[in-house]
């Protein structure tokens, strides 16, 4: 089960985020002395037997984790309350670097760049119901998870999570048809910086290619733009040309690429970083 950390001393404060399901650590929020934040964040990386680090850092702190081997691997838009936050990461294991997959990725995102944006999206069948999931759904979201998904990087196929997480605040939407939910998405929201994660998107194999996560991903922005959110961000696997090209033509950048960042179907991918902020919207 993921932990967050958090630190506060007379030096630095950090959240950092300890997943050893994905064999991880995350520093989400800093501030204070880099460097002490850095010493601390591969303490715990090496505490844990992490084989990755990954940070969200401040342009001006770049080149402190830079001259400690950190590498860039994405931008976060107008992530700190619009300032741009930089997605830099460490590998601590050569397997963890191994990619065999990224000229593959980069053919996929290149031919999807190509493609005009749609002014049109697909019509909407009657017989689907799209509406805001609630905490009675979370028995058919689990299951919808479980189905779609070999594994994934956090427990969305148990209920009691789905539940937690709804009530951290988190906001689902989902298709509904015959009684039963065939897709969701979900949105992670940061108040404290003004932003949203779009994430656990998942449609069963039998109703892919109808265009609901296009309408789901609108939903979501809608809703968040209603509580004054509108920088939108979201990593797909990099290896799924369906949800990197729904992030296109609605819109998002891709701004970067994180590799094995997690585990995902039957192994650890690459995930692609796609951004919406309010000049794009």
């Amino acid at each position: 089960m993921v932990q967050l950390k958090k630190f506060a001393n007379e030096r630095f404060s950090a959240l950092i985020c300890i997943d050893p399901f994905n064999q991880r650590v995350r520093l989400d929020d800093y501030s204070g002395k880099v460097r002490d934040v850095i010493q601390s964040v591969l303490q715990e990386a090496a505490g844990c037997g992490a084989s990755k680090v990954i940070v969200k850092v401040r342009r001006e702190h770049m080149p402190f984790f830079l001259e400690k081997g950190f590498r860039l691997e994405g931008v976060f838009s107008h992530y700190f309350l619009g300032s741009d936050a930089y997605g830099m990461s460490l590998f601590l294991t050569e397997e963890r670097m191994r990619c065999p997959y990224w000229l593959k990725e980069d053919e996929i995102v290149a031919s999807i760049q190509e493609k005009p944006i749609k002014s049109d999206p697909e019509k909407w069948q009657d017989d689907y119901v799209m509406r805001k999931a609630n905490i009675s759904d979370t028995q058919m979201l689990a299951k919808l998870y479980d189905t779609v998904f070999e594994t994934y990087p956090t427990p969305m196929n148990k209920p009691d999570y789905i539940q937690k997480v709804m009530e951290e605040g988190t906001v689902f939407y989902a298709v509904e048809h015959d009684g039963q939910i065939v897709s969701a998405a979900s949105a992670e929201i940061n108040a404290t910086y003004g932003h949203a994660e779009l994430t656990d998107c998942a449609t069963l194999p039998s109703y892919r290619k109808l265009g609901f996560m296009h309408h789901l991903i609108l939903a979501l922005e809608k809703e968040l733009q209603s509580i004054y959110i509108y920088v939108f961000y979201s990593l797909a696997r990099a290896l799924s040309y369906g949800m990197n090209q729904v992030f296109y033509q609605l819109g998002y950048t891709y701004t970067g690429r994180f590799q094995n960042n997690c585990y995902i179907f039957d192994k650890i991918e690459d995930m692609n970083l796609w951004v919406k902020t309010p000049n794009k919207s």
